[in-house]
């Protein structure tokens, strides 16, 4: 009592952090795994970065999580919040590289064998800083239990689903056109291509028909112009009815191009004919497909042209071969009008780069077989997602679906269990095949693959592990929108196919919290808000409440003044307690006599709910 009345304030910088290792060591987050997934409550964390730091994402996704379970242990349910950190694979790479940079050398001085090592090692300096956060701000994680997606039971599961697929006619190796990263040479996922809006030229490009006259083409990149293979019109297009079936020739290279008809032509963009390129634009890759197009590569994945682009243009970078195009089409007199254009490109998020549309021969994931039932689980309601409008685009999504590439040219990550012999042969297993010559594919797949098991991979499948039998499925998903199809869409449809049940009941999309000014919070745009600097100054509780009083379904505005609620509630409390504790003389206050109905009916729920926790 003597300390209590010491501290006159409440300072959750002190107090804090005691309390949550009073937490931890009562051993009361980590459930012990008996009955089943309907007595249980189960939530598993999506697994941030083990490059990560904590942001306001991960802050008030932590605080609504947390929320949750502890409402369950409240009423009495054994609660698992499951832990984990993902290895992130382009990200972790290219820290390691940047430290190896720094000092001197490179991953290709190293060789493969020792630069994963330098990774291993760097995970055991920083990859537990994510952790420590996750505690200091209170969240309530079965820290006991922590799981990696590359430590060896989980890196089973991952081999164990790949080898099925594969068995299964859905894993396969084709050519099809990629995000590419010339900076970082490897394919990459959506989630890590940016787009931004960039003011670029619309050149308009003349190419002569072969009866006579010209169709005039549109387009901001006249260096691909030398892999095209056809030019298409609207099929509706009363322009360019009379041309459908007949040839262009194509500026510069002399090459006959089929003119067809496809739906997919916008006929008030530019003059209405659209130059196909299928081995550099998503939208031409597809209608080259459908037509039974050539599809040819003058991009190569360093990002300079390749001799398919002939002698005058080969070597060059796409800047410099832009250039030379658009002089060289001037000198033929091919040139028409160019006039300014405001549209989207991609960037790698990761190394700056322009990311380049290539046809790379990689491995492959057919999704359609998986989206079907990953559709019905949400029409008929075994996985909910809310707000309804995300339902919707998951649903839009999977009606769509495409071919997932699923493999990265990178050496951190689960390496393919792929490998060849000459030509012809491939043999894909568990283990290395018999005899010699054969050579293992350099490639790891996709962090995206292996995240896709997160909720039952976390709790010992492929084995029949008690975890699986008392948490699986899980009760509760809490995420962001942007990973709505590269996360909750496929961990749905691996959930159904390989641990026989939904992932998960309940999907929320909580907001997205801005900055104060309603911009996005960045780091280079300096709105960044550091939700570790809030905590020291008001607390883990306050920055919680704060977090939680914003959130909605709709992107929100960081406000400081509900954070500051928070902390005037939490001192609010502490004084409470304080003032009762000093006053109340010592021994047991008499039992209450209530007269009134309404307290003796309070007293009673309060005498039969201590009666079940006996």
């Amino acid at each position: 009592m003597g300390d209590l009345e010491s501290r006159t304030r409440y300072e959750p910088a002190e107090a804090e952090p005691r309390i949550v290792a009073r937490w931890l060591d009562s051993g009361l987050f980590h459930p012990e795994p008996v009955g089943s997934s309907q007595e249980n409550v189960s939530i598993a964390v999506p697994p941030p970065n083990v490059t990560g730091v904590l942001h306001m994402g991960h802050a008030l996704n932590g605080a609504i999580q947390d929320t949750i379970i502890r409402l369950a242990r409240m009423r009495g349910r054994r609660a698992k919040w499951i832990l984990g950190t993902d290895h992130a694979g382009i990200a972790t790479q290219r820290q390691v590289e940047k430290r190896l940079e720094a000092q001197g050398t490179s991953r290709e001085e190293l060789g493969r064998e020792r630069f994963t090592e330098a990774v291993w090692a760097w995970r055991e300096e920083y990859g537990g800083q994510m952790i420590e956060q996750f505690k200091r701000l209170g969240a309530s994680l079965d820290y006991a239990d922590e799981r990696f997606t590359l430590d060896a039971d989980y890196a089973r599961a991952v081999l164990e689903v790949f080898v099925a697929l594969y068995e299964q006619g859905l894993i396969y190796r084709d050519h099809r056109l990629v995000n590419w990263d010339p900076g970082l040479r490897t394919a990459v996922s959506d989630l890590e291509v940016e787009e931004r809006e960039t003011q670029d030229t619309l050149f308009h490009i003349a190419y002569p028909l072969a009866g006579g006259g010209e169709i005039v083409v549109a387009t901001v990149r006249p260096e691909t112009m030398l892999a095209d293979t056809a030019v298409a019109v609207n099929p509706d297009d009363e322009r360019y009815a009379h041309l459908v079936g007949s040839t262009a020739t194509l500026p510069l290279v002399g090459r006959e191009l089929p003119i067809i008809a496809d739906e997919h032509v916008k006929v008030d963009f530019g003059s209405g004919a659209l130059k196909i390129t299928p081995g550099h634009d998503p939208n031409d890759f597809e209608i080259g497909r459908r037509h039974g197009l050539e599809e040819l590569t003058v991009i190569g994945e360093d990002g300079r042209m390749t001799a398919q682009a002939g002698e005058r243009f080969a070597g060059l970078t796409v800047a410099d071969a832009q250039a030379a195009v658009l002089a060289a089409l001037s000198e033929e007199g091919a040139l028409r009008a160019q006039e300014p254009y405001l549209h989207v490109v991609p960037f790698s998020e990761r190394s700056g780069a322009r990311i380049e549309p290539l046809i790379s021969l990689q491995w492959f994931m057919r999704m359609e077989e998986l989206a079907g039932p990953a559709a019905d689980a949400v029409r008929d309601g075994r996985v909910r997602i809310h707000p309804a409008s995300q339902a919707r685009r998951y649903l839009t999504w999977l009606e769509e679906i495409r071919p997932w590439c699923i493999s990265r040219q990178l050496w951190w990550g689960h390496q393919l269990p792929v490998w060849y012999r000459g030509e012809d042969e491939v043999h894909v297993g568990h283990e290395a095949p018999e005899g010699e010559g054969w050579e293992r594919d350099p490639d790891v797949l996709d962090t995206w693959f292996s995240s896709a098991l997160w909720p039952f991979a976390t709790l010992g499948w492929p084995d029949d592990d008690p975890r699986l039998r008392a948490f699986y499925p899980t009760d509760v998903l809490s995420t962001a929108r942007e990973i709505l199809f590269l996360w909750v869409a496929r961990m749905v449809m691996m959930g159904l196919r390989f641990a026989g049940d939904v992932p998960f009941a309940d999907v929320y999309v909580h907001s997205v919290i801005q900055a104060p000014d309603g911009r996005r919070m960045s780091k280079s745009l300096g709105t960044g808000i550091d939700p570790l600097g809030e905590i020291e100054r008001d607390g883990a509780d306050a920055v919680r409440f704060g977090l939680l009083a914003m959130s909605s379904t709709q992107d929100v505005r960081y406000n400081p003044e509900k954070v500051g609620q928070g902390r005037a509630l939490a001192t609010k409390l502490f004084n409470a307690v304080r003032f009762a504790l000093l006053n109340v003389a010592p021994g047991a206050a008499p039992a209450p006599r209530p007269t009134a109905l309404e307290d003796r009916w309070i007293l009673s729920r309060l005498r039969a709910a201590k009666a079940d926790f006996a």
